[in-house]
């Protein structure tokens, strides 16, 4: 039997657009040989050098919502290994964005429970000795495509040997079966051309998370 072709993937719990790339990957998991395997990176450490030039309200969002999620979740994968983070992430965007419930303490520590993983992983709210940690595995994955991205960060083995690694791609509603698949086989066919950096249009809804 052929080993699967492992996946990384790179998010933060607070981004509805991570969130509808993560649901699609795990349909793609279904259809093709692949593994996924799970990384934190937090949109606060890659925007804490840029908030000047944001919006008002998103640097509101940053400074009150994005902090918390991240470090309980690094602390997770720190205290009870990395194999947790994708059931967390599950339970977190389910209740973050499925639900509607917002990433407050409520909603997280809940999240905890879904995951089979002890409440007292809130104490890293608003501190954590694991932010040297956080911010490895977010450089991590942003080294791989640059600053001018954000979340998700995905990256597969390529043909030299290294990795080949894209941002996104940002879909909505996330494909499923063999639609999945194509979007899949495509997206790695345009990110493993040298020299090709973007294919962009306009977006013109929201996320759709009504059939995750």
């Amino acid at each position: 039997m052929s080993e699967k072709t492992p996946v990384d993937f790179w998010f933060d719990p607070l981004c509805p657009w991570a969130w509808m790339t993560s649901r699609w990957v795990l349909e793609v998991e279904k259809v093709r040989d692949i593994k996924v395997h799970w990384h934190v990176m937090s949109l606060a450490v890659l925007n804490e050098d840029k908030l000047d030039d944001l919006p008002e309200d998103y640097r509101e969002l940053l400074s009150t919502k994005a902090w918390g999620p991240v470090r309980v979740v690094i602390a997770a994968q720190e205290e009870h290994g990395q194999e947790v983070l994708g059931d967390l992430y599950t339970a977190l965007g389910t209740r973050i964005h499925n639900q509607e419930q917002g990433p407050g303490k409520d909603t997280v520590a809940a999240a905890l429970k879904d995951a089979g993983l002890p409440e007292s992983l809130m104490d890293h709210w608003d501190t954590t000795p694991y932010e040297p940690q956080l911010r490895a595995s977010h450089k991590e994955g942003i080294d791989k495509v640059g600053q001018e991205v954000g979340t998700p960060v995905i990256a597969v083995p390529g043909a030299d040997g290294g990795q080949l690694a894209f941002f996104g791609p940002v879909v909505t509603p996330a494909p499923k079966g063999e639609d999945a698949a194509k979007l899949w086989d495509g997206t790695l066919a345009v990110a493993s051309v040298p020299g090709f950096y973007e294919i962009k249009r306009t977006r013109t809804k929201g996320p759709d998370f009504s059939n995750l």
